[in-house]
């Protein structure tokens, strides 16, 4: 029983060393302007969650389109394009609760 726990501990330890490992580095550009002099903040992250999938796409064959702001608030922009992906794509509490058809 003992090993088995330890050896669950080092799976878990090792699962965490990993990812953070490949987690991406920072955003040079968080918390500077555009050229247009603009920083993408809560609502704008938002809109940019609930248009993802379709920018998503866009950007696999457009040079100026990107999935996500880099010049952008900091953690407001990110929580703001979770929350507004997360609503795009029906999870979370505002997620639609299936019913069972008998």
């Amino acid at each position: 029983m003992r090993r088995r726990c330890a050896l669950w501990i080092g799976l878990i330890i090792l699962m965490a060393v990993l990812s953070w490992s490949c987690a991406p580095g920072p955003n040079a550009l968080e918390k500077t302007a555009d050229a247009g002099g603009n920083v993408a903040g809560f609502w704008m992250g938002i809109w940019h969650g609930l248009i993802s999938p379709v920018t998503f796409i866009i950007s696999l064959f457009s040079k100026d389109i990107r999935f996500y702001e880099v010049h952008n608030a900091g953690g407001w922009y990110n929580f703001g394009f979770v929350l507004g992906a997360g609503l795009f794509l029906g999870g979370g509490i505002f997620g639609r609760k299936s019913r069972k058809k008998y």
